[in-house]
């Protein structure tokens, strides 16, 4: 029998002796065998910490995001192969989609995440901090990657996101990863890594593969370290509580199972568009990889009034979905991932009838296509009816994770509430409603205990995502009973990766520690003016002193006939009385496009084109008889890949742009960017 391999220690090795055999959800015969036996895992962590770390510290953020795209491209090119794979775990074509093309989708989403960050190979996060009274000491803080390994124990359910989702995270903080995948479903997290790994593009120690057990590894865990795991609550807590996680403090990121409900508002009636909308979504939520997602829908919360028309409907919709071999292109809902999964959601199915009946699906007569439902994991949709949710209270605490779900009824808005908060904690709640007052009430009363919530209506009814499809740009992750941790949130999760940490100093120093000029620093002064300069002989720090111009009450009509803002204290001196102006008023866009005029270099130069402008700030009233001039200083560069080979390579540079007055004092201070030409092409 074929052996599942890991990839450790730079190599494919398969483990020693017998292991878990693991078997086709659609058809039960035998896949292979995984096991981790005889694999050092201290020496594994060491090898992603001493050859994996190393090697993406040195790179910057975009060259870190521009690794991810490469790999994104390479593994789009091999989808085929994984979709094949994937039939195999009783997923369909729909859902290997949001599995595989899903997965690869958030290394896309994250290669464009890089240009929110430096190029450098850390982060420098906002703006410094004045600290003394003359500006000769400062604090800034910065962000470095961990010099640990980001250990993923993902679930059986997303054998492709689960891993992609949060590689791509930590691969753009700059730190290395092993990946433990559900042992079930691991031959398709094989056959990725198989494909990354020979692809080459990511540096050698930076992913690792365990398919089998990792008993005993949290053992040589240490504090640079950072553990995430997805799947029961169960297992998640005691991992979690594990003495090395508490004596090390070594951050644990916990994605559990959770009871996530679905709500009608009151306002929808079944002659709607909604409410065709809601029956849709619900039935897609039961149906969708089996119901074996974290964000599937486990509790179908709706207006008394309307139990038995969401009953029906639903039932026509479930009805309509053909169970069985996900190849065959009438199957809209194929196996459970296992038949060991499919006994444990039928143990849980057993306990939930004791306080509910089940009004839709049966568990003896359902028709499979395509296969022998003896021989493969299926379950055919199955949904309860709770009259009595408040009292009978399993359907808030026991969670089949199959396609299994209970409708229940709610008289008002705070009754809905209650019932969402008896679920102890959800990754995702959505609202079915086109009510604003109705959605901004639920929402703000039920987001402490909720991850993540979404609004839905026809509105949005072709471009919406899903109730249960999490997003890289957005927090995925909830409180309480799903876990209390957060995965992804776009630049938030880059961050979980990283130490952030105070730094103080003079504004030379910390201008040297982040290359980032800062406020107070000393000017670099060339004869060259640093318009007439390519990318790479712009230093940080060089200051232009500009030439200085006397505003005229000329100046301001002139402006205001130019731009056609007449405001009151740049036109009418006689209605400034109770006003904070004691004169007419120059535009602040008139001082900051004298300024531009005071520091533009007129010829042609290595400057492409002004870029826009980060921040504007007008500070101090100028009036007519006011004498400004600018210090315009290269605060930033960031370097910009070609498009193509015909591309012109070229950086953006920030500008720090300090408008003063005759007295010193600042009057406007602003950050533009020009994209400025490399000398090097």
């Amino acid at each position: 029998m074929r052996k599942i391999e890991n990839y450790v220690l730079g190599k494919w090795v398969s483990g020693e002796g017998d292991g878990q055999i693991l078997y086709n959800a659609v058809t039960g015969e035998a896949i292979g065998m995984a096991t981790t036996k005889g694999i050092d895992f201290k020496q594994v962590l060491e090898y992603g910490r001493k050859v994996g770390g190393p090697a993406l510290r040195k790179m910057t953020f975009y060259e870190r995001g521009r690794m991810l795209k490469a790999l994104a491209l390479h593994l789009l090119s091999k989808k085929e192969l994984f979709y094949e794979v994937s039939y195999m775990t009783g997923a369909t074509k729909a859902d290997s989609w949001i599995d595989i093309e899903g997965g690869i989708g958030n290394l896309f989403s994250y290669a464009s995440l890089r240009r929110q960050f430096p190029d450098l190979p850390y982060h420098v996060e906002g703006e410094s901090v004045k600290l003394s009274k003359s500006g000769k000491f400062i604090g800034h803080h910065i962000l470095v990657p961990k010099r640990g390994v980001a250990l993923h124990i993902n679930a059986f359910n997303f054998p492709v996101w689960g891993m992609l989702e949060k590689i791509a995270v930590n691969l753009l903080a700059g730190v290395p990863a092993v990946v433990k995948p559900a042992t079930v479903t691991s031959y398709l997290t094989e056959a990725v890594v198989k494909e990354i790994i020979a692809s080459g593009i990511l540096p050698e120690g930076s992913l690792q593969l365990l398919c089998g057990s990792i008993n005993g590894m949290f053992d040589y865990l240490e504090n640079q370290d950072v553990v995430t795991f997805t799947g029961s609550a169960s297992t998640g807590k005691m991992l979690k509580a594990h003495p090395r996680i508490i004596e090390e403090s070594i951050p644990f990121n916990m994605e559990a199972d959770s009871l996530n409900a679905m709500v009608l508002g009151e306002d929808v009636t079944p002659d709607q568009p909604e409410f065709d909308l809601f029956i849709k979504e619900v039935a897609k939520e039961i149906t969708i990889k089996a119901g074996q997602k974290c964000t599937a829908v486990r509790r179908i919360i709706v207006p008394e009034s309307r139990i038995e028309e969401v009953q029906k409907a639903l039932h026509k919709r479930l009805l309509s979905i053909a169970i069985g071999n996900p190849k065959d292109e009438k199957v809209r809902m194929g196996a459970l991932a296992s038949k060991e999964q499919v006994k444990d959601v039928l143990e849980k199915i057993e306990l939930l009838k004791k306080s509910q009946k089940v009004v839709i699906g049966n568990l003896e007569e359902y028709e499979v296509v395509g296969a022998d439902k003896n021989k493969g994991a299926f379950l055919p949709p199955i949904v309860f009816l709770n009259e009595k949710p408040l009292e009978c209270v399993d359907c808030h605490n026991i969670e089949p994770f199959g396609p299994v779900s209970t409708i229940m009824p709610y008289k008002d808005l705070n009754e809905a509430v209650t019932l969402i908060e008896m679920g102890k904690g959800s990754l995702v709640t959505s609202i079915t409603t086109n009510d604003t007052k109705i959605a901004k009430e639920f929402v703000l009363n039920t987001a402490h205990i909720n991850g993540r919530i979404m609004v839905l209506n026809n509105e949005i009814a072709k471009e919406h995502t899903g109730h249960g499809s999490p997003l890289p740009l957005l927090v995925h992750g909830g409180p309480g009973r799903a876990g209390g941790g957060e995965e992804m949130g776009g630049v938030r999760g880059v961050l979980h990766y990283m130490q952030r940490t105070a730094i103080q100093g003079t504004p030379d120093m910390i201008t040297a520690i982040t290359d980032q000029y800062q406020y107070g620093s000393k000017y670099i002064e060339k004869e060259k003016h640093p318009f007439a300069q390519y990318f790479e002989d712009l230093e940080i720090g060089e200051t232009y002193i500009s030439a200085k111009h006397t505003v005229t009450e000329a100046d301001i009509v002139n402006f205001a006939n130019l731009s056609g803002d007449h405001f009151y204290a740049h036109t009418d001196v006689t209605s400034l009385d109770g006003t904070i102006f004691t004169g007419r008023v120059a535009h602040g866009y008139y001082v900051l496009s004298k300024a531009a005029g005071l520091f533009v270099m007129a010829k042609k130069g290595p400057v492409l084109l002004n870029y826009g402008i980060d921040t504007c700030r007008f500070t101090k009233p100028v009036y007519v008889g006011t004498t400004i001039g600018v210090k315009l200083t290269c605060k930033e560069k960031i370097s910009v890949e070609k498009k193509d080979e015909n591309d012109i390579k070229k950086g953006i540079v920030k500008w720090l742009v300090d408008v003063y007055d005759e007295t010193g004092e600042t009057v406007a201070i602003a950050t533009i960017l020009t994209m400025v030409k490399c000398k090097n092409q």
